[in-house]
């Protein structure tokens, strides 16, 4: 199985990102982080195994999307 590919959505100083984790550049940059998200899980639907985490403007972690939803390591019950 190949190692999950995991995107941040981080605020800059210039407006939103999407950046792999580990990466040196922005693979998406914009001015809404509603942009940024859509642009980002595009970008993650299309790896074999990822995840996008979404963080608010402090920098915590708001929420985690995983992509497919069949590999995510702790799916909910129901």
């Amino acid at each position: 199985m190949a190692q999950r590919k995991i995107y941040h959505v981080t605020k800059t100083d210039e407006g939103w990102q999407g950046k792999l984790e580990g990466g040196q550049r922005a693979s998406v940059k914009g001015d809404t982080k509603e942009e940024v998200v859509k642009k980002t899980i595009e970008l993650a639907k299309n790896q074999e195994d990822s995840s996008v985490r979404i963080h608010k403007l402090d920098g915590e972690i708001q929420e985690e999307r995983t992509y497919p939803r069949k590999s995510d390591p702790f799916p909910p019950e129901g």
